[in-house]
């Protein structure tokens, strides 16, 4: 009887002994609109070069997806999870301008020869996924990089979708500036009053559903939570699933969880959903 072959599971297994360079984990840093960034490279066994995914975390940022992280490193793909500008000690002021800024120009600085040969990286396979307003920033991110491979947005919350309510209704406005402004602990620089004027200054051009049309060569992953009572499915996830759909973006996935915001009780659901995502697009060696 011939005995079943060993198969590598990056939720059980650790990368075999021995294999080199070892896996390692290096703090990093990030320079965006004249401040440094501090950040956390999770690089994985062997000599690569490996593919990236850099994962943004929401507001103000205390699920920060480590979880994922550590599941895509087993897996083959090296890891970045950073902080913003004026977050949790960042230097900087905080705004969702500069969240999208540093965003989009921490995908562009983990391409960079000098750091991707440093750390044996792949910069011609990268993805880029966020939580909640990460999944906001992830999308918009893609869409202004057309060399970033594939995005995905876990619980992903629009901030055009707020704006319009903040517009319509004077009461939901006031509701945000309260919601927005419990949470400034960690943010420097800000105030609910402030985060709602840049919305209401940015407004329908910040929906991202008008981001179809730039994401219609890519793979995108959409994930929700059932019992998400922030980024509620039936205003921030089924309406923009049907967009994108009907545009169409022909690579477009979806999956309805039955979590909440921080998919708490689906954390290897969705560790699983993302690699079976990323997997025919990134190509990990582990």
């Amino acid at each position: 009887m011939i005995a079943e072959a060993n198969v590598f599971d990056p939720f059980a297994d650790d990368p075999p002994a021995g294999l080199l360079p070892p896996a390692e984990t290096p703090a990093v840093t990030f320079e965006s609109g004249g401040v440094t960034l501090p950040g956390v490279l999770h690089v994985p066994a062997g000599p690569g070069p490996h593919p990236i995914v850099v994962l943004l975390h929401g507001f103000p940022g205390n699920e920060r997806n480590f979880d994922l992280a550590q599941v895509l490193r087993r897996a083959g793909y090296a890891t970045v999870v950073f902080h913003y500008r004026g977050s949790w000690g960042a230097g900087g002021t905080y705004s969702w301008g500069s969240v999208l800024e540093d965003a989009a120009r921490v995908v562009r600085a983990v391409r960079e020869e000098g750091f991707a040969a440093a750390h044996r990286l792949d910069p011609e396979r990268l993805a880029v996924a966020g939580h909640s307003l990460g999944g906001f920033a992830a999308l918009r991110t893609a869409a202004g990089d057309p060399s970033v491979r594939a995005v995905a947005s876990i619980a992903g919350f629009d901030l055009g979708i707020a704006a319009g309510e903040c517009a319509a209704d004077p009461a939901a406005r006031a509701g945000y500036v309260e919601a927005f402004g419990d949470e400034l602990l960690p943010l420097a620089g800000t105030s609910g009053e402030a985060l709602i004027a840049e919305l209401e200054a940015a407004g329908d051009e910040w929906r991202l559903r008008r981001l179809a049309p730039r994401l219609a060569d890519r793979p995108v992953l959409l994930v929700a939570g059932e019992r998400d009572d922030v980024a509620r499915p039936e205003i921030h996830h089924h309406p923009l699933v049907a967009e994108y759909a009907a545009h169409p973006v022909p690579l477009l996935e979806h999956r309805l969880l039955s979590s909440d915001h921080a998919l708490s009780g689906d954390r290897v659901t969705l560790a699983r959903t993302l690699l079976t995502f990323l997997t025919p697009h990134l190509n990990p060696t582990p």
